[in-house]
């Protein structure tokens, strides 16, 4: 026994003795480091940001020992902290309430873009010697604690983009010495305290993105040192407070997006010192009072998306410092002043969609710097101002969907700025004398629908960024296509269908880019040149009604990405490539009234598309015979090509069992997140935890109860609806793009993507998940003709958005009744846009056969676009019937308009005598150009929408 006691003796006195020597160092440091090693302790530090915060092996002075981290801030002889920040370092975890007690004489606290989550701890309130707390970028959430009143000494609050939810806080208002207030991007609800009125030093309030409610309180017009406040993307009732004209100081007012109702108040024009005034996206009606133009230090006028009504006010021409003006979306009419044209620093002048005629300003551009001039879908006739772009900066001129005339400004083919030029839908005429070789930037242009003449011009060749060039539907244009218009490096879509054109097809060149080639109805003769195969992109070729002969290139079949051809009425001979039946991505294809000959391709197509070929068969036409008479390939041939079939199910349904087996057992990668504006700063494991109980998410794929789609709470209580979304790998980057897009699309009629987490194989798309059910739900419920006008409307401005206000365009893909889902004030959205693309995205060819990532989307989008249009009219007829007229387009193809119309007008106890039949008519009239059978003569979203705003304008 005593030969193994003493070993075991001298050890433990070792142990002891080390021991001492590690905690010596310990006991001898001061508090402050003793307390901030707690909190490191306390807190996650995923990016090992802290790692400074250590002690040193020994101790020869009195001062703090944490003076010398990261972060920390002491006074000048290191006796005291004073300053603590920890801004952008990837901390995370729960503050416990007593890890500040120690600071007492802290000065600044900065916890910004973190992901500390819960509780904000009530111990920072006792902390009453801070001027700045700035907890920005977190995760916080519950009720905002009370007790900020404490902090008596505060001069910046700064809690933007958590989230809290619950009422404001009322004490934050007994702190005289406050100058920033920001409770912005939370989930605080209820009014916003009537007491807020009485801060004595405020300069900037922001309350902006949160879900407050109620009345705005008129006592905020008391803030007279406010120079910024910003209060929108809220649901207020009520209209603007009058008293909002005293804030005497104020320079930047933003209120949009807040269903506010009623006039402007005149009492704004008060506000001589004001700068930006954004008023946008609420439902503010009345005119525009004249009083604005006393504002003369306004810079920024943003009033669209709103019921305003009357012409914009002459006394808009005083405001010599205005450089946006933006007002479309609204029902203002009349002229446009004169006198804006005169306006030294405008620079952005954006109002379409109303009703305003007559000329624009003749020297709109002489004067100012413009930029960006958008004043489509309204009644103008005229010329284009001749100084538009005089000084040399213009980048868009937008003016489509108007009645103006005349020939093109000479002044825009020296315009070397220019981006976009849209002026289609008009009755422009003369040449295309735009000089191309002058404007380098210009990447689109579309000239559609006018009376053009004088053919393409040859110098298009030299607009070396043009990717989107449209002239269809200039009857009289004529002329031929250059050899060298098609092999424009960056072309993607050449449109000139109706034109008159004529001359033999020109070989392609490079044609690298082209993704749609479009000259229907003209005069082009020759063949298709077998130079088609540069064009490896192509997705949509329609050159029917011309007078093309010869047989169809192979390499025409051969191209990765064909999904729509449509050579109908010409003259071609020959066989059918066989290749058509193999192509995977093929989706139409129109051979109609021609010579050929010979088997159809098995890709099967609806009979019509090989109408007008008597020399044609198969098995989805005619059938084939022999010369013994009997049908060809008919028994023996279907028996094994059922068999092949049957094995390759088999086949399909072992991999895909196995595939499930395999991920289940392997994982699919390490989780990530990203949120969009409106969703806290969650974790990829806050996340998949909300749907499922696996303890550590990280490599696991969590269920969503047999679905692919679920509802889910969040951590901070939050409701959402999820979208799984698989992918492959190889896709992940593609797929990511688009999801991205999506994020970022922000339209009054669209379901929100709030974000999303992913691994190298799936995602879960988080969407904001709404309270009143969708239209298929309701679609039977009888409705009143103004509701079904706002409900057709709003579904198609969410739709325009997504078409042409998204670049490149995102196609819904998926609409219908089921999609379109209502908020609390029953407005529309579409949700699950972009979805169902994704999923065909992802099933689409390899990209080993496509080549590049971003092609590949702009290629499928068109046709999509296509296929949204048609729906809509599916939709129209669904919603003006109250559901039992589901499939327009055989309705409309087999009815006559007169009985269909007496049927809408029966379902909406409508009398033929009434004056409202009229209105009917023309949203039929819509259904109908919108479920054409080809996708050429459907018009566009922009169209459409314009068609059914008209109802409400002529009303």
């Amino acid at each position: 026994m005593g030969i193994l006691y003493q070993p075991l003796y001298i050890t433990t006195t070792f142990l002891i003795y080390l021991s001492l020597i590690l905690v010596v160092p310990v006991l001898c440091v001061d508090t402050f480091t003793q307390a901030l090693l707690s909190l490191k302790s306390e807190i996650l530090d995923n990016s090992n940001s802290l790692s400074d915060w250590i002690l040193p092996s020994s101790s020869t002075s009195d001062n703090i020992h944490a003076c010398s981290w990261s972060g920390v801030k002491c006074n000048e002889n290191s006796s005291l902290i004073i300053g603590l920040d920890l801004s952008v370092k990837n901390l995370g975890g729960v503050l416990s309430d007593g890890q500040f007690s120690v600071f007492s004489d802290l000065v600044d606290l900065n916890l910004s873009q973190n992901s500390f989550s819960e509780k904000l701890p009530v111990g920072i309130f006792n902390l009453t010697n801070l001027r700045s707390l700035d907890i920005s970028r977190n995760n916080f959430s519950g009720h905002f604690p009370s007790g900020i009143s404490n902090l008596d000494s505060l001069v910046i609050l700064d809690v933007f983009s958590n989230s809290f939810s619950g009422p404001l806080p009322k004490d934050a208002s007994q702190i005289e010495s406050l100058k920033v207030l920001n409770f912005a991007g939370s989930y605080f609800s209820g009014p916003i305290p009537s007491a807020y009125g009485s801060f004595k030093n405020l300069d900037f309030i922001q309350l902006a993105g949160n879900s407050l409610s109620g009345k705005i309180p008129p006592e905020l017009g008391m803030l007279k040192t406010v120079t910024h406040m910003e209060i929108g993307y809220n649901s207020y009732e009520g209209s603007i407070p009058c008293e909002f004209g005293n804030m005497s100081r104020l320079q930047y007012l933003d209120i949009a997006g807040a269903n506010l109702s009623g006039s402007i108040p005149k009492e704004l024009s008060n506000l001589t010192n004001l700068e930006s005034l954004f008023l946008f996206r609420n439902q503010l009606s009345g005119k525009i009072t004249w009083e604005f133009g006393k504002i003369i230090s306004l810079s920024s006028l943003d009033l669209s998306d709103n019921l305003l009504s009357g012409p914009i006010p002459e006394s808009f021409s005083e405001l010599k410092n205005l450089r946006l003006l933006g007002v479309m979306y609204n029902d203002l009419s009349g002229t446009v002043p004169e006198g804006i044209a005169k306006l030294p620093l405008l620079d952005t002048l954006v109002i379409w969609d109303n009703l305003f005629s007559g000329s624009l300003p003749k020297d709109l551009g002489k004067y100012s710097k413009l930029k960006h001039v958008d004043v489509s879908t309204n009644y103008f006739v005229g010329s284009i101002p001749p100084s538009i772009c005089s000084n040399g900066v213009l980048q868009k001129l937008i003016l489509f969907s108007n009645n103006f005339t005349g020939e093109l400004s000479p002044s825009l083919s020296k315009c070397s700025s220019l981006v976009r030029i849209r002026i289609e839908d008009n009755s422009f005429s003369g040449d295309i004398s735009l000089n191309f070789g002058n404007l380098p930037d210009l990447s689109y242009v579309d000239m559609s629908r006018n009376r053009f003449s004088g053919g393409i011009p040859s110098d298009i060749a030299l607009a070396s960024k043009l990717h989107y060039f449209n002239v269809s539907n200039n009857p009289n244009l004529g002329g031929i296509i250059s050899e060298k218009t098609l092999p424009l490096y960056s072309l993607q879509n050449f449109s000139a269908t109706n034109c008159s054109i004529s001359g033999e097809f020109p070989p392609f060149g490079r044609c690298k880019s082209l993704l749609v080639l479009e000259l229907s109805m003209n005069n082009v003769s020759g063949i298709i040149p077998r130079s088609i195969s540069n064009c490896q992109n192509l997705v949509s070729l329609d050159l029917a009604n011309n007078n093309l002969s010869g047989q169809i290139p192979v390499e025409l079949a051969s191209l990765p990405g064909i999904r729509v051809v449509d050579l109908s009425h010409n003259s071609f001979s020959g066989s059918i490539p066989a290749k058509f039946g193999s192509s995977s991505s093929l989706q139409l294809l129109n051979v109609s009234f021609n010579n050929l000959s010979g088997w159809i391709p098995s890709k099967v197509m609806d009979s019509s598309a090989f109408w007008g070929n008597p020399k044609l068969c198969g098995r989805s036409f005619r059938p084939c015979r022999g010369p013994n008479g009997l049908e060809l390939g008919s028994r023996r041939t279907q028996n094994l090509a059922w068999v092949l079939i049957t094995c390759g199910v088999v086949l399909a349904i072992t991999a895909a069992v196995f595939g499930v087996f395999y991920f289940r057992r392997r994982g699919k990668g390490q989780w990530k997140m990203v949120s969009y504006s409106g969703l806290p700063r969650f974790t990829a494991n806050d996340v998949l935890r909300s749907f499922n109980s696996i303890e550590e998410a990280t490599d696991m794929v969590p269920p969503l109860g047999g679905s692919d789609c679920c509802k889910a709470v969040l951590p901070t209580g939050i409701t959402v609806f999820v979208k799984k979304i698989e992918w492959r790998s190889e896709r992940m980057n593609l797929m990511l793009d688009l999801i991205s897009r999506m994020g970022n699309a922000r339209h009054k009629n669209l379901t929100r993507l709030l974000g999303f987490c992913y691994n190298k194989h799936m995602a879960y798309l988080l969407c904001d998940c709404l309270p009143n059910g969708n239209l298929a739900e309701r679609i039977r419920t009888k409705r009143d003709w103004a509701t079904k006008y706002k409900i057709i409307v709003a579904i198609a401005r969410g739709l325009c958005f997504l078409h042409h206000n998204c670049y490149p365009a995102i196609p819904h893909g998926d609409l219908k009744a089921n999609n379109i889902v209502f908020d609390e004030n029953m407005e529309p959205h579409l949700a699950e846009f972009g979805v169902k693309f994704l999923i065909q995205l992802n099933n689409g060819p390899s990209l080993a056969k496509v080549g590049n990532e971003r092609g590949e989307i702009e290629r499928a989008i068109k046709e999509e676009l296509y296929r949204d249009i048609y729906n809509f009219g599916e939709l129209i007829l669904e919603i003006l019937t109250n559901g039992k007229l589901s499939n327009a387009a055989m309705s409309l193809q087999n009815t006559s308009k007169e009985v269909l119309l007496r049927e809408v007008l029966d379902e909406n106890d409508v009398a033929p005598s009434n004056s409202v039949q009229e209105e009917r008519k023309l949203v039929l009239e819509v259904a109908s150009l919108c479920t054409r059978v080809r996708p050429s003569d459907r018009p566009s979203m922009e169209e459409a929408l314009k068609r059914v705003s008209g109802l409400k304008k002529q009303g």
